[in-house]
């Protein structure tokens, strides 16, 4: 019912930033909410970061905490990661995806609830 294609990512320095965006088609992403992961090469894919549908509350792994942030603009079926003070630890594909509903707990931070997922970006970061 939607596709969600991801863009914004390359190669940045230790210390620098960047800045995903996410965009989708087939629908618009108002009702959704909406979830940032990541997966480095031999590891699961982990939470990034979520806002839900309303933009009013969002969500953070405890790595990037300060340092990251998700925003959303409904107008432009477009949502944003913002990235600072990158680390080498960042390097991973990052991965947007979207659900109906994620639940009022922690299912916001679990892959299992999502139902669309982009193709994902790469984000190199060297130290």
């Amino acid at each position: 019912q939607v596709q969600l294609v991801e863009s914004g990512g390359g190669l940045a320095q230790a210390g620098g930033s960047l800045r995903l965006s996410c965009a989708a088609s087939g629908r618009t992403l108002s009702s959704y909410d909406m979830g940032w992961f990541r997966q480095a090469p031999g590891k699961e894919r982990e939470f990034v970061a979520a806002i839900r549908w309303s933009g009013d509350s969002t969500y953070y792994a405890d790595r990037v905490k300060g340092r990251f942030t998700i925003s959303r603009d409904n107008a432009k079926n477009t949502v944003y990661l913002e990235m600072n003070s990158l680390k080498p630890e960042d390097t991973a594909v990052y991965y947007c995806a979207g659900t109906a509903f994620s639940g009022f707990g922690a299912a916001i931070r679990s892959t299992t609830t999502y139902d669309y997922w982009g193709q994902g970006t790469q984000v190199t970061v060297s130290s």
